[in-house]
């Protein structure tokens, strides 16, 4: 698996050639592939933005992450999957930061893909290799085997102690989500805190020349 700095530079060459400049991974996302999964659709100043918006992309992603092989890819109808299932898994972070029930739908998608593949090589042996682990479905179950070991994460962060700490960037119009390294973090990245105090400083200035113009010569 590359690094998060090589596969932010990755993302930040890519979308430089489409004149985007995407955010720096959000916290927790070294940790738990599953938060970098969800954060894969941005909402930036310049408008949407989506890493899994078609094969070639969606490839490029899992095989980032390590989640496929080198030469792995996959194809339209996966891609749709990807992006479906990515819906799901945004829906639980959602609803355990804002502290209301899990949705159905996402969980049944959640469990599905938990038991659709294995998320780990199972131990063989044949006369030629003796023993060895391997994955027991061929390369056409990439998207299912990415989605198992994602589910599996997911789980993992909802269920575990960083669970507590997640939150969602209250810096609009970013809706990535992230993992509190402090109480008092707000947003998912120094450019959307930035981006936020700007407009803050923006907006008083006015206020304050609108009541300096309003007032009796």
């Amino acid at each position: 698996m590359r690094s998060m700095s090589q596969r932010a530079t990755t993302a930040t060459a890519s979308a430089v050639a489409d004149h985007v400049a995407p955010p720096p991974p959000a916290p927790g996302a070294e940790q738990y592939p599953a938060l970098d999964f969800a954060n894969s659709l941005l909402t930036l100043p310049s408008g949407p933005l989506d890493l899994l918006g078609g094969p070639e992309a969606a490839s490029g992603w899992l095989v980032e992450h390590g989640l496929a092989p080198e030469a792995g890819r996959v194809l339209g109808p996966c891609t749709v999957r990807l992006r479906v299932f990515r819906g799901a898994v945004r829906e639980l972070l959602d609803a355990r930061v804002a502290g209301r029930p899990a949705p159905p739908g996402a969980l049944a998608a959640v469990n599905e893909a938990l038991t659709a593949a294995p998320a780990v090589a199972l131990l063989r042996w044949d006369a030629e290799q003796g023993l060895h682990r391997s994955l027991p479905h061929p390369a056409d179950r990439i998207a299912d085997r990415a989605m198992a070991r994602l589910a599996a994460d997911a789980a993992d962060l909802l269920t575990g102690p960083d669970a507590e700490r997640l939150a969602r960037c209250g810096g609009a119009p970013c809706s990535r989500f992230y993992v509190r390294t402090h109480a008092a973090r707000h947003w998912c990245s120094t450019r959307c805190g930035d981006r936020v105090r700007a407009a803050r400083a923006y907006a008083r200035k006015r206020a304050e020349k609108a009541c300096g113009e309003g007032e009796p010569t």
